[in-house]
């Protein structure tokens, strides 16, 4: 069973910003928008390409390989060429630390 892991702390990324961390051996990516913070696989679905080097605006983040674009609320497609959703993690704030429940 996933228990929640101590990814970053708040003060490492800023609002409209996103950060690349490892969290039990997975590569994922947090994000911040306002007062919340969301977190998806660092893999493109289209071609297993990372996501983090991609331009994020509002909460869509742009691969930087085809333009494929994801939700990182949910981890949704919002434009092609990818066609599957990039897995999305749960995220909770335990005073300045921010922690991530990964999801198989």
């Amino acid at each position: 069973m996933s228990q929640f892991i101590n990814a970053a702390k708040t003060s490492e990324i800023t609002d409209g910003g996103k950060l690349l961390v490892e969290v039990d051996d997975r590569l994922v990516i947090l994000f911040q928008v306002g007062d919340s913070y969301f977190c998806i696989d660092d893999v493109c679905t289209h071609d297993g390409g990372t996501l983090s080097d991609g331009s994020f605006e509002g909460f869509e983040i742009a691969c930087p390989r085809h333009g494929a674009k994801f939700d990182v609320r949910c981890g949704s497609v919002t434009c092609m060429p990818a066609t599957q959703a990039t897995v999305a993690h749960e995220t909770k704030v335990d005073g300045d630390t921010i922690q991530v429940k990964i999801n198989e």
